[in-house]
């Protein structure tokens, strides 16, 4: 099959939270079972076009937007035996952040990826690439089943094309006022509750779950509490499909993120012989400026600054925590108002707590590396990927029951020496302090903790099983898309 990864970031080139990595792995794995897949994503100003060795196409292209013409340049490299597209657009792209900048979102967002998913189909036709499956993530790419399904139905270059719209996360939705219509080019015949509209805006979420061939999201729990009760006002339209949401549960790529290789951390260790991860507990110690004791209970945490994240619970923990012999390493970038508080508490608990703002590749390895646990407590988590990779690091996570998290963490029974983390649930009630403490007492039982390490090291959550259930519902969709073309369109 040739398939079309379409998304809004992509690593190792431009990155801001999970969705990148799913862009990155997937079609690696994909490649591997036979199928010519490629990416296509906006070519950003962070995208280090001498370091990944770009290319560009001879030619421009043009796509409208409202009433202005704008043109762009395609760009493109092999990464990984994939090939990857990058739409160079100066208007839109060349900028310093992704999405926006210092916490605040550019106000010209829907016409950049109007843009965007306009560029996408036309690119697709300047390198004579004719996909089976287009693959949509998130809303950013929410257009582009719509386009499929209204402006270029009859475009016979896409007339064996099937849509797949991702939902990484259901929360971030692309709603825009009616106008939109027609900056994005669409009739105002589309406009309709069946197509375009919801509540009187264009919604790419929405459109991007109306008019794609399959619907997917990146576990199984969260697929089931979207349609149920957490779609962010999306239920009636996920319901109201006649097939299911796929729930795949996205996988991390165990070539990079493995301790046993890692050329960031201090010292590599494995499942077999785990006493590099000591090294690299007091390397993380002394990079914190915190005392180097083997005994502290040290936790990390790699996550964007959101609330969704539970950094209020995390921040409300440091402070009852305070007095214990415990060690706080907390990564990450966003809202100002966490940082602040984060900022606070760390200058009132210097020797225990330490903030870094940044986007550090190699402090994140550091962190998985060097923490005993792992602060995973959002209050909704699509599917999460650092529970897995803490797991991976022999790092045990301590995570609210929601979403991935819920697929993949299994309390620790120390009776019987099953599972390979501990769970809160905040819709019960239960307490995030008090399971950190539950989990000390493992931890000071070091056979006890040992054991524990070994269930994490145990855990696989690789893309092997979840690239065939894509694979498998790419052919399904491609089967009756034959059927319609030979039946239908006959």
């Amino acid at each position: 099959m040739n398939i079309l990864m379409a998304a809004s970031e992509c690593v190792p080139f431009v990155k801001s939270g999970g969705l990148a990595d799913v862009v990155g792995a997937l079609p690696k794995y994909l490649k591997q079972l036979g199928h010519d897949v490629r990416i296509i994503i906006p070519k950003y100003r962070t995208v280090d076009g001498k370091k990944y060795g770009l290319h560009t196409l001879p030619y421009r292209l043009q796509v409208k937007v409202g009433k202005d013409t704008e043109s762009f340049r395609i760009k493109y490299c092999e990464y990984e035996g994939v090939t990857v597209y990058f739409i160079e657009n100066m208007r839109f792209f060349n900028r310093p952040g992704i999405y926006g900048d210092n916490g605040i979102d550019y106000g010209d967002n829907r016409e950049r990826y109007i843009f965007f998913c306009r560029a996408v189909l036309e690119s697709v036709k300047a390198v004579m690439f004719r996909p089976d499956i287009i693959h949509c993530h998130d809303w950013e790419t929410g257009l582009i089943p719509a386009y499929l399904k209204t402006n270029m139905i009859n475009d016979g270059f896409f007339w064996n094309t099937s849509s797949v719209f991702t939902i990484h996360n259901i929360a971030y939705q692309g709603a825009f006022g009616a106008d939109t219509v027609e900056a994005a080019g669409f009739s105002w015949e589309d406009f309709t509750a069946d197509k375009l509209e919801f509540y009187n805006t264009v919604n790419c979420m929405k459109c991007g779950i109306q008019l794609s061939d399959a619907v997917s999201t990146v576990s199984p729990t969260y697929a089931k509490e979207i349609t149920e009760f957490n779609g962010r006002g999306m239920e009636r339209v996920l319901n109201s499909r006649r097939d299911p949401v796929y729930g795949i549960l996205n996988g991390i790529d165990y070539d990079y993120w493995n301790p046993a290789t890692d050329k960031f951390i201090a010292a590599n260790y494995s499942k077999a012989d785990v006493s590099g991860k000591k090294i690299c507990k007091a390397d993380l110690q002394k990079l914190c400026g915190f005392e180097v004791d083997e005994n502290a209970y040290l936790f990390g945490c790699v996550s964007r600054l959101d609330n969704q994240k539970g950094f209020d619970i995390i921040i409300d923990a440091l402070y009852s925590l305070n007095g214990k012999n415990m060690q706080f390493a907390i990564l990450g970038s966003g809202d100002q108002s966490i940082r602040m508080a984060l900022e606070e508490a760390k200058r009132k608990m210097p020797g225990n707590v330490a903030v870094f703002f940044e986007h550090n590749e190699p402090l994140a390895h550091k962190i998985y590396a060097g923490s005993d646990g792992y602060m995973m407590p959002s209050r909704f988590e699509p599917c999460g990927l650092s529970q897995m990779i803490s797991l991976a690091y022999g790092t045990i996570p301590v995570v609210n029951r929601t979403g991935g998290l819920s697929d993949t963490i299994v309390y620790y029974n120390h009776y019987i020496k099953e599972g390979n983390g501990f769970m809160f649930n905040i819709t019960y009630g239960e307490n995030f302090v008090q399971t950190i403490l539950k989990s000390e007492k493992i931890f000071n039982d070091k056979q006890d903790w040992a054991i524990l390490m070994q269930n994490a090291f145990k855990s696989n959550f690789s893309w092997d099983r979840s690239v065939l259930e894509y694979e498998k519902m790419y052919r399904d969709l491609t089967d009756k898309k034959r059927y319609e073309t030979v039946f239908v369109r006959s």
